[in-house]
Order: structure tokens, then sequence, then C-alpha cells
């Protein structure tokens, strides 16, 4: 099993949203940057991820869901109508992937951004490294038990 976490707007996707169905899964799309991309084709069945919420409130991670699904096509790729359209994909040649994902647990309180920047056992946690931007990302066994321990003091 292997550790992620995903960074969405909360208005968007977050932690609520898996939370108010948790038997049912939803899909993670609309990723378009390359890198994220390959991190999304490596997640498998079983993995667990902390969901990150950005550009909100309170930014931070607010929770764990779990891979239920390994990569497939995005197929908001081929929706004219969508956003993440991408007119140079086909169902031949898709250029982007998604996952599905379950809830697992809600943290009692969002573990703020300013809390993992000030841990040195994160500091090599590309969320808090200066100018990383990505949307997901590995982490590390040791990174994942940390952020728990953190998030049980919530």
């Amino acid at each position: 099993m292997a550790y992620w976490l995903v960074k969405s707007e909360p208005d968007e996707c977050g932690i609520d949203d898996f939370a108010a169905k948790p038997d049912d899964t939803i899909p993670w799309d609309g990723v378009r940057n390359y890198q994220a991309r390959n991190f999304l084709a490596k997640m498998a069945p079983g993995d667990e991820v902390f969901l990150y919420h950005s550009s909100c409130k309170q930014i931070g991670v607010a929770g764990v869901i779990r891979v239920v699904l390994a990569a497939y096509p995005d197929p908001l790729q081929f929706d004219p109508d969508s956003s993440y359209y991408d007119a140079r994909s086909s169902p031949e040649k898709p250029r982007w992937q998604a996952v599905d994902m379950q809830f697992v647990e809600k943290f009692r309180g969002v573990v703020p951004l300013q809390t993992l920047k000030s841990q040195p056992e994160l500091s090599e946690l590309p969320l808090v490294r200066r100018g990383a931007r990505l949307s997901v990302m590995p982490v590390s066994d040791s990174e994942w038990r940390h952020i728990l321990s953190l998030a049980a003091r919530q």
C-alpha cells in the first residue's frame, strides 16, 4: 500500500462530499498536470490518501480517503462541454487519468498548512516546499504517520 496527498477546493470536492456518501465512490478527475497525472497512474486500490483543502478559509489536511479503482482514462477529457475537455485527447490515445476514491475519515479539525510547514519531519514533503504546486503527490510512510499524529491532536 502507498500513501498520497491530493488537493482540492472544498467547494468543488472536499472531505464533506466524501463523508456525506461514505459507501459511494467519487471520481478524482480533472487533473491537468503531467506529473500529477503520472502519480494518479501509480495509485492502486487500497492506497490511502490525505485530502487537502486549498483556496479556502481553513487550508490544510481535512481527512483520509482511499483509492478503490485504479487509474482509467478521465472521461472529462472527451466531453466538449467540460472545462477539462482536451481536444488533443482521444479514446485511443487518452492523455489524462482519473481514479475512484471513497471516504475513510474526517479529522476533528483541519491540520493547517502552517503546522505542516513547522514540522521538521515533513521538510521533504512536496506540499511544504517553496514553489511546489502539485495537486497529487506521494507521502512517505513516516510522513503519513506524522500527519496522522498531528490530526489526532486537533
